[in-house]
């Protein structure tokens, strides 16, 4: 039997898709100036005129990589669970997707490599005042609400880099040391968040 020929928006949507999948793994790798669109395309195995037509220029396809809807680092999150939804991020565990968790490392591993580039790095505060410190900050509330936001940021820009640049990977570790770097983790990302000023 011949299989049912996809429709034309179905193509368009999965390549879409292959493109900005792949414009993801190349600026969590480089630097943004580092990164072409013929790169891009060539493994995402389109033209690279096709690159264009569906975002129209490099600068957009970045800001589509950073602030892709589907993937809100915020999903499930709420007041009281939001250290331990961070944490999860980093863990093989949780109720966090494996697809989720690997894109929030690769937005991440995207603002280290590009953020002291001049065209990218205003795409970068944009996007991290939208998506990461504002919702944050109004799940938080309460008194320095956005500093408490911007500490729990600079947790997360942390573990990126260890993720990363050290290769440190809890998911190796055995049940014992995993559940003991959860704990811990979870406890850094509580004070970070905490509206209570020591002393």
């Amino acid at each position: 039997m011949i299989p049912p020929v996809p429709s034309r928006h179905r193509n368009a949507v999965a390549t879409r898709q292959a493109i900005l999948a792949s414009a993801r793994r190349h600026f969590a790798r480089e630097n943004y100036e580092n990164v072409g669109l013929r790169e891009i395309a060539g493994d995402a195995g389109v033209d690279p005129a096709l690159v264009s037509r569906y975002f129209g220029s490099k600068e957009a396809l970045f800001r589509e990589t950073l602030r892709d809807d589907d993937k809100d680092i915020m999903d499930g999150a709420t007041r009281d669970n939001l250290a331990a939804h961070f944490a999860q991020l980093f863990l093989d565990k949780g109720d966090v997707p494996q697809d989720e968790r690997d894109i929030h490392i690769e937005r991440i591993l995207t603002l280290l490599h590009s953020i002291g580039s001049p065209k990218a790095g205003q795409i970068i505060r944009e996007t991290i005042d939208a998506d990461i410190l504002g919702p944050v900050a109004r799940e938080i509330g309460g008194a320095d609400a956005d500093m408490r936001a911007a500490m729990a940021f600079a947790v997360l820009m942390g573990m990126g880099i260890m993720h990363n640049t050290l290769a440190v990977d809890p998911s190796t570790c055995s049940d014992a040391e995993s559940a003991r770097f959860e704990k811990r983790l979870t406890r850094i990302f509580a004070a970070a968040l905490d509206p209570h000023e020591d002393g």
